[in-house]
């Protein structure tokens, strides 16, 4: 009894859902500053010395892999907040939309095979909350094999190939990744939907609240009534659907998804952006305006080392210092204690 009342009292901003909001409110615009003078500071910095970086071509190209990567990284974000982890996310974004463009070369029409995508994305994230929820495996391990149970049961059952294609009679699904509405590239309106939406959802919706007290503390997220294990399982939900909603906008971008795409370094660049953006490892912590302006200074980044001609391998240096750095940077800033490191739900 006494345990539980220490828990409640040591615990109060996780008791709180509304107290750890307005906790945040005061850490994370600075963070957003910081970065956000970051991005602009690089920008200027190869607009100047780099010729071309600047063209509208360019740019362009820049804010279509902004969108992907910030896509990922917004569901990321979610599962991150509420202290987890989701390893698997690029395999469910490369099999759900090969698959995708696998069954249009069928008479099924495109609103049902992209229910049938995004029902095969959130198997694997309900799969994955499972895992972590009930049979309480750390997300690290659970995320990375169930990555690879997807990746290897695509390959095997649901695809012919490596690559997969869209039909040339696609232009509505092209549309998405190509298409220009207002000026701005359809995956850069993708993006900003997307962010919006879970912003909204993270800040304004009891639910949002209750995931930040779940990562803030997960036990007393449970003593106050809240149902820890679904709401596990919706936050790993969430990022699987980001996942295929940004596997079809590149689908639909470069119409075709090369499924070798898991084998790229893109888990770590989404892994990047959300803590260079401030969601802290620890839970609890961060939001999704954070995490746009941290996907714009990666953008950036990886567009003028690309245009640098910067070896591949430099580049993964380069990033591996800067998350190396940004989880240090974390650590101090949100210790750990022996309360808030439970993970459990006993």
């Amino acid at each position: 009894m006494s345990e539980q009342g220490q828990a409640n009292t040591s615990d109060e901003p996780a008791l709180n859902p509304n107290f750890q909001e307005k906790k945040g409110w005061y850490k994370t615009p600075s963070q957003e500053l910081i970065v956000l003078a970051m991005a602009i500071a690089c920008f200027l910095f190869f607009a100047i010395t780099l010729t071309g970086f600047a063209s509208f071509g360019n740019l362009i190209t820049m804010l279509r892999s902004v969108a992907v990567l910030g896509i990922l990284s917004t569901g990321m974000a979610v599962v991150v907040i509420g202290r987890g982890l989701d390893l698997s996310q690029v395999s469910v974004m490369a099999i759900s939309s090969a698959w995708v463009l696998t069954l249009m070369s069928s008479d099924m029409s495109l609103p049902l095979i992209l229910l049938l995508g995004l029902g095969f994305a959130l198997s694997v994230g309900i799969l994955n909350g499972w895992i972590v929820a009930f049979v309480e495996i750390p997300p690290l391990f659970a995320t990375l094999a169930t990555g690879l149970v997807c990746f290897g049961f695509g390959r095997w059952v649901l695809l012919n190939g490596v690559h997969a294609y869209p039909p040339k009679e696609a232009t509505d699904f092209l549309f998405i990744g190509q298409g220009l509405f207002l000026g701005l590239p359809m995956p850069v309106l993708i993006f900003l939907g997307v962010a919006i939406i879970i912003h909204v959802f993270l800040r304004r919706t009891t639910i949002g609240r209750h995931i930040y007290g779940l990562g803030d503390n997960l036990l007393a997220a449970r003593l106050i009534g809240i149902s820890v294990r679904p709401l596990i399982i919706l936050t790993y939900m969430i990022s699987a659907t980001a996942a295929f909603i940004a596997g079809i906008t590149t689908a639909a971008t470069v119409a075709s998804m090369n499924t070798e795409i898991v084998n790229s370094t893109l888990i770590f660049d989404v892994l990047l952006v959300v803590v260079l953006g401030g969601v802290s490892l620890s839970g609890g912590r961060g939001g999704i305006a954070s995490v746009v302006v941290g996907a714009i200074l990666i953008g950036i980044l990886l567009n003028g080392m690309t245009i640098l001609n910067i070896n591949s391998d430099v580049q993964n240096i380069a990033k591996g210092i800067v998350l190396l750095a940004a989880i240090i940077v974390d650590r101090r800033l949100h210790p750990k204690d022996e309360e808030t490191d439970k993970q459990g739900d006993h």
